[in-house]
């Protein structure tokens, strides 16, 4: 898993401690892809994947990995840090075309990958997307398509009673933009 310096994706003045309160994380070089078709859930859990059962949600998986089901017949699966990714980034590489209705999705070039995480990361985001991302709402393994910024954007809530962590992936062209948005929307929380 890659990660920026902190400086990079926190105001200047922010300190220490909040840190833990309010982060941003680049995870856009860790491995990720989606399979679609109407045998891509027979071919994951396959594959040892617990699939979720409905469109919108994600499951974590045993390595610590996610699986998210985006519709009736697409899947995204993230990466885990514990492997850095290896797992996911070796499914992409095994999959081979062949008569079943499952077809390779590569996200590694067109979606970037960040992570917000903290106690605020619920009140950032309301500044930026109009969908409630509260835990109430929005619990532990809820997906959300929607609107960022006024950028596509898929959230998925990954985090643990501990730590609040949303992980947002969208078009990889917009990550300067969009790191700059959640920059803007963090600031409030110096103070």
């Amino acid at each position: 898993m890659t990660s920026l310096k902190a400086e990079a994706f926190t105001p200047p003045s922010l300190p220490a401690e909040l840190l833990q309160s309010c982060a941003l994380t680049d995870l856009t070089d860790s491995p990720r892809v989606g399979f679609r078709g109407a045998d891509s859930a027979a071919y994951l859990e396959a594959r040892g994947y617990r699939l979720p059962t409905l469109p919108n949600q994600a499951l974590r998986q045993e390595d610590g990995g996610w699986v998210a089901r985006l519709s009736a017949t697409e899947y995204l699966l993230l990466g885990s840090a514990a492997d850095q990714g290896a797992r996911v980034a070796a499914e992409e590489n095994a999959w081979v075309q062949d008569a079943r209705r499952n077809y390779l999705l590569p996200r590694q070039d067109s979606h970037a990958w960040l992570q917000l995480s903290g106690e605020y990361c619920s009140a950032v985001m309301a500044k930026l997307c109009g969908v409630d991302l509260r835990l109430p709402a929005f619990p532990v393994g809820a997906v959300a398509q929607t609107s960022v910024a006024r950028i596509n954007v898929i959230v998925v809530n990954v985090g643990t009673d501990d730590l609040p962590t949303l992980q947002l992936l969208f078009d990889r062209a917009s990550l300067a933009y969009m790191r700059a948005a959640m920059l803007d929307a963090m600031a409030e929380f110096e103070e």
